[in-house]
């Protein structure tokens, strides 16, 4: 009986652990959407100054005016100070309409910039509250359920903890990319071996999604200049991608090669593609393929981007290509290799 009570201890402490992980990660995403709350603030403030852009045009639409009377009143031929004069008038006009245009594109840019970041902090808010709702079920039931049951009720709560903390640490870098604090602690590591840890951990995922993975990697050694950590993000956020969007009985395939100075990283899936409409802006923040959302869950539209900004702080470069929906994708990683 004091070996049971001694487990189940222990289960309610390890759970009591999760929970106050779940608190410090909220703590942070606290942080990230004080921080997306002000951006919104601030745009708004721009909005305010924008407003004037229509004095602007009434004010150039009274000059040209006056141009045309003045033009029309005159009796003589203009002499060569008055043509000046004229000239420098047009030339202000000019000057104004150009403006004028301008205000009105960056008063529609900004408006563009109030409403995805409206739509940001509605997503950001119940991709948090998601997870929360289980956690707090799990901890209500907690104290009744018997010893037996508390191990998967632990895994439960680490399941959604691994998923709040994955989505504020991806904000978090999204947040660091945009100030140039985005650190990467760069030494001398094997690509290949990164490749086969990722290949280890992603794989039982995909098979247990009826998903057939294949991946080809090369012998030898692969060394690059990189945090391994920020590597093995670049891996894990692709291939959690490909799996994401690529249904049961899909395929996602996994290849390296090494051309010259430049190891070359493919991922691709015969999921359900990327739009044309879509495709220049995948690797943009919030950004969501329409025919995506929903397919298998809810997102930020920030995986890539995150991957687009470490590729870039690696001195590497990504690009994503499909023929469109329901053909597929492929995303291709190129990074320098070192020399030896």
């Amino acid at each position: 009986m004091s070996n049971a009570g001694g487990k189940k201890e222990r289960d309610m402490a390890n759970a009591a652990h999760e929970l106050f992980l779940l608190g410090q990660k909220t703590v942070e995403a606290r942080a990230v959407l004080a921080a997306l709350q002000k951006q919104l603030s601030d745009a708004s403030s721009r909005l305010v100054d924008t407003q004037q852009v229509e004095q602007v045009i009434e004010a150039n639409q009274q000059l040209a005016l006056a141009i045309l009377l003045a033009q029309s009143d005159a009796v003589a031929p203009p002499r060569l100070e008055e043509q000046r004069l004229y000239q420098e008038l047009r030339e202000a006009n000019a000057q104004l309409v150009i403006a004028a245009l301008s205000a009105q594109d960056l008063q529609a840019a900004a408006e563009r910039a109030l409403s995805q970041q409206k739509s940001v902090l509605a997503m950001v808010a119940h991709e948090l509250r998601n997870p929360l709702t289980p956690i707090s079920m799990i901890a209500e039931r907690m104290v009744r359920l018997p010893s037996d049951q508390l191990p998967r009720m632990r895994e439960l709560i680490e399941s959604q903890v691994q998923h709040i903390s994955q989505l504020v640490d991806d904000l978090l870098d999204v947040s660091r990319a945009s100030t140039g604090k985005l650190r990467i602690d760069r030494r001398d590591v094997d690509m290949l071996q990164i490749l086969s840890e990722a290949v280890d951990a992603c794989g039982p995922v995909m098979t247990a999604q009826k998903q057939h993975f294949d991946a080809h990697l090369p012998g030898g050694i692969l060394m690059v200049s990189g945090d391994p950590g920020r590597l093995a993000q670049i891996l894990h956020n692709l291939l959690a991608n490909a799996a994401k969007y690529t249904p049961a009985d899909g395929r996602i395939r996994l290849s390296v090669a090494v051309e010259t100075k430049v190891l070359k990283i493919s991922i691709s899936d015969n999921g359900i593609g990327i739009s044309a409409k879509a495709l220049p802006f995948i690797f943009d923040p919030y950004v969501q393929d329409e025919h995506a959302i929903g397919f298998n869950g809810a997102g930020l539209g920030i995986g890539l981007t995150v991957v687009r900004e470490l590729v870039e702080a690696h001195g590497g470069k990504v690009i994503g290509t499909s023929e469109g929906n329901g053909k597929g994708s492929e995303f291709v990683v190129t990074l320098p290799l070192v020399n030896h």
